[in-house]
């Protein structure tokens, strides 16, 4: 929603009706045949930012989260621009309204307005970037770096000011940072703990605040 004008944002939600989500409700679900629509993420009220998490069961079974999306993201719209499938499941993390668009209307209203494909392009990219990114990291980096690199991420794209620090702007579990940079929760927690002595980090429950981002960056640097 962010690379839309004013105007274009009020249309693409006047395409579809606003449903309210609770923490854990299923938006969308990994192999659903269906692909009628695509979900608009809005918060539920001012000042509350919506999150959900995109998720995705392996052949083996092990359950990979794969991104984070939030207030103005889009959800949904691959299973639609290709005529597949669901690929992944879309959890909400805290209270939120999703405009479920059909997909008849939202196709129609990218081909009436070519900014809009532009958008929906650049987002597209944007998360490429990151799970190239990602797999990038796990490479290359140990853990700390891996972690740090992708809080970092995190914080530049969702985060805010507080008394303290920087707050991540979204809510994730240990296990949940774990599985977004490809580690087991033992060596998160080690991870963790590190940038806490290191005076980067304090956290609470599923929340993160980072002390000092440039400090933090450094030390992805020198890792």
């Amino acid at each position: 929603m962010s690379a839309l004008d004013e105007r274009a944002r009020g249309e693409i939600l006047s395409l579809g009706k606003p449903q309210s989500h609770r923490p854990g409700a299923t938006l969308i679900r990994q192999g659903d045949l269906q692909r009628d629509h695509v979900l608009l993420l809005r918060s539920a009220r001012p000042g509350l930012s919506a999150c959900a998490k995109v998720t995705a069961i392996l052949d083996n079974g092990v359950e990979v989260l794969l991104g984070v999306r939030v207030s103005g993201d889009l959800v949904g719209e691959m299973a639609v621009l290709r005529g597949m499938g669901r690929s992944a499941t879309v959890t909400a993390c805290t209270s939120m309204l999703a405009f479920r668009i059909p997909a008849t209307a939202f196709i129609t209203y990218l081909n009436e307005h070519p900014q809009s494909w532009s958008a929906l392009t650049s987002m597209i990219m944007q998360r490429l970037d990151w799970a190239n990114q990602r797999r990038l990291d796990f490479a290359a980096f140990d853990v700390p770096v891996r972690l740090v690199r992708v809080l970092s991420e995190l914080a530049a794209r969702h985060g805010f000011a507080v008394e303290g620090g920087t707050a991540l702007g979204v809510r994730l579990s240990q296990p949940e940072l774990g599985r977004l940079i490809g580690a087991k929760e033992a060596a998160v927690g080690k991870a963790v703990r590190l940038l806490k002595e290191n005076g980067l980090l304090k956290t609470s429950y599923r929340q993160v605040i980072i002390t000092d981002l440039e400090r933090l960056r450094v030390f992805d640097s020198e890792g």
